[in-house]
């Protein structure tokens, strides 16, 4: 499925290359705590733990970001709100840290908060984490300026990856009026790459290709059912997406559905073994900047679902945090997957 040549191909096109990216920005805080320095609260008698230092990086959208840039990507446009606050400003300082990215397009809006997941580190153990979103609807002169911005950068983009991970309907970046606008550039534009992630509504999506895990896609088509009648189930739902579907399956890597005519085509691309410990934490957006970096290169789908395989499996060795995978990485690992047995 990959080769050398196609690896290289990748790593060494995408620094001319531009993707979008749409979608829910979140602040990732973790904040370490040292076990040793636990002192009693005065006032309540509770533990109070003492943060020794606070890391920041770029979350959710922010984690698709963050493996382009490292991939070597030549230009990112995040397409996102956020909210004018402290959380805010710490996530554009981390936004600046990485090469390559632009931030005319994310949108700072008084009233709304930057979604912000906070997670408390007690030595090696993660605590109760702490999330902050938005759980009111998104203003409609947000989403016209969301559209407006999307509209401008159409015509720059080479792919465009759409991030839609707020649970809540309609209260984050990608609304249904921003979905649907989606839709309609894609039907205009359809040798333009766009591809989709959302935990709650990947079934919603029209005119591109979709990236659910194996659960989402059984719930989105009430698959698990018998053999034929689920077959059925996934040309429908697929016909009615209007785009191929790169189902992630851990340690199995990705069965790519492909519809041609009345019929689904399913591709399984194998994964790439991985011993030791892993993290998961993030692999699925790894793996969507690498389908996206290979499909912006000229691979196929199923190349480029390999290419996406290759990355994830860099990522989840990194333990601790969420991982990316640079150039040399990749080069290291793809020898190390390609040397005869």
């Amino acid at each position: 499925m990959l080769t050398t040549e196609l690896v290289e191909r990748v790593l060494t096109t995408i620094p001319g290359r531009t993707v979008g990216v749409l979608g829910d920005l979140f602040l990732d805080r973790y904040l370490d705590i040292d076990p040793a320095l636990n002192e009693p609260s005065v006032e309540t008698g509770l533990t109070a733990y003492q943060v020794v230092k606070v890391r920041s990086y770029p979350g959710a959208a922010g984690t698709v970001i963050n493996n382009l840039a490292a991939l070597g990507l030549g230009r990112i446009y995040p397409i996102a709100c956020i909210g004018d606050d402290g959380e805010g400003y710490e996530l554009r300082q981390a936004l600046r840290a990485l090469p390559a990215v632009e931030q005319g397009g994310i949108i700072q809006a008084p009233q709304r908060r930057t979604p912000t997941y906070t997670k408390p580190m007690l030595g090696k153990d993660e605590l109760n984490r702490l999330d902050i979103k938005n759980r009111t609807p998104t203003p409609d002169a947000i989403q016209e300026h969301i559209i407006e911005l999307l509209d401008e950068a159409w015509p720059q983009l080479d792919a465009l990856l759409v991030l839609d991970q707020v649970s809540e309907e309609d209260c984050g970046v990608v609304t249904r009026r921003v979905r649907e606008h989606v839709a309609k550039l894609a039907e205009g534009d359809p040798a333009k790459f766009v591809m989709a992630d959302s935990r709650e509504r990947i079934g919603l999506f029209r005119n591109v290709c979709v990236k659910p895990n194996k659960r989402e896609l059984d719930t989105v088509f009430s698959l698990g059912k018998e053999l034929g009648e689920s077959v059925s189930l996934l040309i429908n739902g697929l016909a009615t997406i209007g785009g191929n579907a790169f189902v992630t399956e851990g340690e199995d890597g990705i069965c790519l559905y492909k519809l041609t005519d009345d019929s689904v085509v399913a591709v399984s691309i194998r994964g790439y073994p991985v011993s030791g410990p892993i993290d998961i934490c993030g692999a699925g957006d790894s793996c969507s900047a690498g389908i996206a970096c290979a499909m912006v290169s000229g691979l196929t789908h199923e190349q480029a679902a390999a290419f996406g395989n290759l990355v994830a499996s860099i990522t989840i060795q990194q333990i601790g945090v969420t991982g990316t995978a640079p150039p040399d990485k990749v080069r290291a690992r793809w020898r190390e997957v390609s040397a005869p047995a």
